[in-house]
């Protein structure tokens, strides 16, 4: 049996874990690999690592011994318990020092639970959340590392070899921060993915249906938005998409069934969002979406009982569609905008010191929503690492600005012609709520002071000072106490 030769063991040979693997095989790290169907460590040994230094192994022990000390091992499997269960396995052969990586997408407090845990053990956890898809961990993908520092300046060199490089060669890869940063840091980028694939998808239905664009000149549209302000991956792909043929010759797009799955890491950004009282709007109707698109056949039976709107687009043609293309450009740096605050409020709770400039790079490069204005969010951050909103940063500020009218137009214009806009408009809504210096909420308290008598505050008294009124008369003076979940 080959023993302490491998600098870092993987187990779990999906295509993610064997994409990882050559990437690292590629720079130059001896890898052992596991998987808990033995068949297919052979087949990747005979297949895709067929003349690598790869080492095979058939079972944990095995696998362990051919670690080099501090043994690094990488976990590429579902999260859940099965995380749980493999480290449980793997204990009887560790010694402290050694180091635990989970590159799955492991919900955070896990994480937390799982670095704490195997802190008193002496072992060190790494949460590492891994974001590109099967191109990205095969050619460098994000990675976003945290758990316990003291595994850092062991890993660092392998994550950041094999990580993507942003355009000055800097590693798409930096250390995060403690417990379960890295995890949550990634489960906001799955959040803003998700609302980024949805403003896609909301502006494509307007594209369609207010213009009756086919596949193929949709393509030309989003190809022709990738070289300006809304080059991205998604952009990207979503052009590709519109050009790719079925057997037959048909877009193959017009064949698949508008039912969207999910995995959850969407789920729980809104989650933490509701724990942390904070409106990440549009991340949430972008989960809502989802749902909403799994109810397909209640659907197709209520849209035989409604039509909606009749009316026809008679406007100018290239002027809607450069409002779709600035409505969707104002969404997503109001998704993003949402996204910064959400990270910022769960940094100060779990005193984890996130760097904002430092997570924007993370994404510039190799992961899913990267995009040109992620440097741009990174030189916010640089320029004022305590901003308070990214709305507030001068470039975005005038972005906005300038898009504006745009944005305006298309979300009167879904909702006149019936067109569903949830992210869009959610973004709009979320925007105009946040530059309102003042908003009905006086109203609300006071609905809730008279059937509950949860108090008040007054604009002519100091902040934290409370009062209860006896609307009725006969309500008494006594008040609830109060309080803020």
């Amino acid at each position: 049996m080959t023993t302490n030769v491998a600098d870092i063991g993987l187990i779990g040979l999906a295509v993610m874990g064997q994409n990882l693997v050559l990437n690292m095989n590629d720079h130059g790290f001896t890898v052992s690999v596991f998987n808990r169907t033995v068949e297919k460590v052979d087949t990747f040994i005979k297949g895709p690592a067929k003349g690598t230094n790869v080492i095979g192994t058939h079972s944990l022990k095995e696998f362990i011994a051919t670690l080099k000390r501090p043994r690094k091992m990488m976990f590429m499997i579902r999260a859940g318990t099965a995380v749980d269960m493999l480290i449980e396995e793997c204990l009887p052969y560790l010694e402290k020092g050694d180091i635990i990586i989970d590159g799955g997408n492991s919900h955070y407090p896990d994480t937390e639970r799982r670095y704490a845990a195997l802190k008193d053990k002496g072992i060190l956890f790494i949460g590492a959340g891994v974001s590109g898809g099967e191109e990205g961990a095969r050619h460098g993908p994000s990675i976003m590392p945290g758990g316990n520092m003291e595994a850092w300046p062991v890993i660092k060199p392998i994550f950041q070899a094999i990580a993507a490089k942003s355009e000055d060669g800097t590693p798409c890869c930096d250390w995060v921060g403690n417990g379960g940063a890295g995890h949550y840091v990634k489960m906001v980028h799955n959040g803003i993915e998700y609302g980024d694939m949805q403003i896609i998808c909301e502006s494509y239905q307007l594209l369609t249906n207010l213009l009756n664009l086919e596949p193929l000149e949709l393509q030309k549209i989003y190809a022709k938005w990738n070289e300006g302000k809304l080059d991205s991956y998604l952009i990207e792909i979503t052009s590709q998409i519109f050009a790719h043929k079925d057997e037959d010759g048909a877009p193959l797009v017009d064949k698949i069934l508008d039912v969207a799955g999910q995995k959850g890491t969407g789920k729980w950004t809104g989650i933490s969002a509701l724990d942390l009282g904070l409106p990440v709007t549009l991340i949430g109707e972008a989960v809502f979406a989802r749902c909403l698109s799994a109810l397909k056949e209640e659907r197709a039976e209520v849209s035989r009982h409604f039509e909606g709107p009749k009316e026809t687009f008679s406007g100018n043609r290239d002027a809607l569609i450069q409002d779709i293309h600035d409505a969707l450009y104002a969404s997503k740096i109001i998704s993003y905008a949402q996204g910064f605050m959400l990270m910022k409020a769960a940094s100060m709770e779990n005193n984890w010191d996130l760097q904002y400039g430092s997570i924007a790079l993370m994404w510039r490069g190799g992961c899913i929503i990267r995009s040109r204005f992620l440097g741009d969010i990174k030189k916010a951050y640089d320029n004022n690492p305590k901003l308070l909103n990214l709305l507030l940063d001068d470039f975005f500020n005038k972005e906005i600005k300038s898009v504006e009218k745009g944005f305006r137009k298309v979300v009167a214009a879904g909702a006149e012609f019936g067109i569903p806009t949830p992210c869009i408009s959610t973004a709009l809504s979320f925007f105009d709520g946040y530059r309102s210096s003042r908003l009905p909420a006086n109203l609300l308290q006071a609905q809730r002071d008279f059937f509950g008598a949860h108090t008040y505050e007054r604009i002519d008294a100091p902040r934290g000072k409370f009062f209860h009124t006896n609307w009725t008369g006969t309500g008494g003076k006594t008040s609830s106490t109060s309080y803020n979940v």
